[in-house]
């Protein structure tokens, strides 16, 4: 990833991490002969494997990737992100010369992919992505609430796949390059916007 302006870089791994986490909805892209293969596919981190964590998720067997694999992968995760109007800044007023941008929040982790057949490592990926997303259900859904013979058909119709991330890369640009005004006026600009994408990114601006 090529960053314009390295004031809109984050290098912080608890941050990158952090959003990772929040989102964890990827866009993943493997390049094969000459061919770019995109899927999204919801990955887990598992910041204990490896020095840069690895990111685990499952794809169907029909899924015309996994038999390329291993494969150099990235996976792009999207954070917070809303258009921003040149009419929010106070400093329009003084000489006119302001445009429109878009403010966004992003990570990408770079790593090998590798694909996950094992029965055994399948049946684990399945349990530890359902108590990521259901933990904080009061009545959380379990793998093992279903019938076996019902999983284990499953089981049959996905491949695991693992990115052992080798570089992570962060971009948050939230108006770190504006004014403490224009950045107020961002702010109150995308609160009143009234959405919560928008409130969402209104948050990282305050911080920036």
């Amino acid at each position: 990833m090529t960053i314009a302006n390295r004031q809109f870089q984050v290098t912080d791994p608890a941050a990158q991490q952090g959003l990772v986490q929040a989102q964890p909805l990827a866009t993943l892209v493997v390049s094969h002969e000459g061919t770019l293969h995109v899927n999204h596919v919801p990955l887990y981190l598992d910041p204990s494997r490896g020095p840069h964590g690895t990111l685990v998720g499952h794809v169907g067997r029909g899924n015309g990737v996994w038999p390329l694999l291993p494969q150099q992968a990235v996976a792009v995760f999207h954070g917070p992100q809303a258009y921003v109007s040149p009419s929010w800044y106070p400093s329009k007023a003084i000489d006119g010369k302001q445009v429109p941008t878009w403010n966004y929040a992003t990570v990408h982790a770079h790593g090998t992919l590798s694909a996950v057949d094992d029965p055994v490592q399948l049946r684990a990926i399945l349990h530890i992505l359902s108590e990521r997303h259901e933990a904080h259900r009061p009545d959380p859904w379990r793998i093992d609430d279903a019938p076996p013979d019902y999983i284990h058909k499953l089981l049959g119709a996905i491949v695991g796949i693992e990115l052992a991330v080798e570089r992570w890369e962060g971009v948050w640009k939230v108006s770190q390059n504006r004014t403490d005004t224009d950045r107020a006026g961002v702010v109150q600009g995308l609160m009143a916007e009234g959405t919560s994408a928008a409130q969402d990114m209104a948050a990282l601006v305050r911080v920036a």
